[in-house]
């Protein structure tokens, strides 16, 4: 796949984003053969990965970000700009994506913007049960991570 060419869905993020959930949902399958190429693609070291992370950048070329972690219980309010996805509506392009908190926290400039050195600290992602839905035609550019960021 590449940008301009023909795509599944019309729109390139929206295709990388699809054949990430595809590769996902193949690791998870049980019974999954032992030389399968997606789980030499998420398990590099045979240690189970089931997440590629990736960011996403908007038509001004800014980092996407979300804000998890707002609710009535113990739990910190985080942003990220770290997701993973959970489900894609390949008839809409319309995804929800999980919040992957980001270890040190990410500073944001004036409450927007993410400061690029502090993306450079980052060493480890966590899952959450944080979600945002977003609507992938919105977006420019994704950015794949290595799996092995998410512990």
């Amino acid at each position: 796949m590449s940008c301009g060419k023909d795509f599944k869905s019309g729109n390139c993020v929206c295709d990388a984003v699809l054949a990430i959930h595809e590769a996902q949902k193949a690791v998870q399958k049980k019974g999954e053969c032992v030389n399968s190429c997606f789980q030499n693609l998420l398990k590099p070291n045979g240690r189970p990965l089931d997440t590629t992370p990736f960011m996403l950048k908007g038509k001004d070329g800014k980092p996407f970000w979300a804000t998890g972690g707002l609710t009535a219980k113990t739990d910190i309010p985080f942003n990220t700009i770290f997701f993973r996805v959970e489900h894609v509506d390949e008839d809409d392009c319309c995804a929800t994506l999980s919040l992957l908190r980001p270890d040190p926290a990410i500073a944001f400039k004036d409450k927007c913007c993410v400061d690029p050195d502090s993306i450079l600290a980052v060493t480890s992602l966590e899952r959450t049960e944080f979600c945002v839905e977003v609507d992938l035609s919105c977006f420019c550019a994704i950015q794949c991570l290595d799996p092995e960021l998410v512990g």
